[in-house]
């Protein structure tokens, strides 16, 4: 299956701190690489795509300013190895990935944030380590991974919500073809607008950033990850016109945890970090607070 949305925007780093790039080896001896942004507590940052590079995640939006990001390079992407067996880029085995660099930063718990379709990632792994997870930040999550289904109606619900948009009429025209089977590879294009806030310079030159195609077909493919087990509060952000999880669904899929704020961004799309910097920061830092 293809999909239609590329999760997020590159966002250059400005002045946070920014360390070399550091390695760890994972459970299946893959050497993994993160990147330390910024200075402060920390806080495990998974990127979406799926299986983007962590880089785009910038600063998260100026985050960098009071916790210690650990941007984390999924396996195959950006400066991580890719692996031997490529069946361990499914989302439920690299929830490993993530506690292969707890342990290798000798942190008892740590905060985890992710990004759009990272959310699978980082649930599998608050659910599957439920006490070493202090804290589970889940940015425009892709519902992939608990199995709740948007439908296309609730997806319009968003998309009307840019109607006033230059581009909205080729746009909506191409969401047209895809939902009944048609789309050519032009329409895949014509609706990137709708994933970002802002469709200027930056926004294009993000759509036209690639990911692991490989891993692709292997990233969904294991069993769906079990909210109900995270012990962690859970801070579900989306935005007011993101067609990947709209707010009405956000709200289903925030209520399936046992301890769960959801919190929604205006004039927001699908990456709160970049389209409202000032709101993210000040919403997750009173959360980690």
């Amino acid at each position: 299956m293809r999909t239609w949305f590329v999760s997020g925007r590159t966002v250059p780093p400005g002045a946070a701190k920014i360390s070399p790039v550091e390695n760890f080896e994972s459970f299946d001896g893959t050497r993994l690489a993160f990147h330390r942004v910024g200075e402060g507590s920390p806080l495990i940052c998974v990127p979406g795509g799926p299986m983007r590079a962590s880089a785009y995640l910038g600063t998260l939006g100026g985050l960098a300013d009071h916790h210690e990001l650990l941007l984390l390079d999924l396996r195959g992407t950006g400066d991580s190895q890719p692996p031997v067996d490529p069946q361990t880029y499914r989302a439920d085995r690299q929830l490993a990935d993530v506690e292969a660099l707890r342990t290798h930063l000798g942190l008892d718990r740590v905060a985890v944030a992710a990004h759009s379709a990272g959310a699978a990632i980082a649930v599998h792994h608050a659910a599957a380590d439920p006490d070493r997870v202090s804290h589970l930040v889940l940015i425009n999550p892709s519902p992939r991974v608990v199995d709740l289904e948007i439908s296309d109606d609730d997806r319009l619900q968003a998309v009307e919500k840019r109607r006033g948009e230059p581009w909205f009429p080729a746009a909506y025209a191409a969401l047209q073809r895809l939902w009944a089977g048609d789309a050519t590879d032009e329409d895949f294009t014509r609706i990137a607008p709708l994933n970002y806030g802002r469709w200027d310079a930056e926004a294009q030159a993000d759509a036209a950033l690639g990911r692991n195609e490989e891993a692709l077909p292997h990233y969904y493919a294991g069993a769906p990850a079990a909210p109900s087990a995270v012990k962690a509060p859970v801070l579900l952000i989306t935005g007011d016109y993101d067609p990947q999880i709209p707010p009405h669904r956000a709200a289903d899929y925030a209520a399936l945890f046992p301890d769960a704020t959801l919190a929604v961004a205006p004039d927001t799309a699908h990456s709160a970090f970049v389209d409202q910097p000032t709101w993210f920061r000040e919403t997750v830092t009173a959360f980690l607070r």
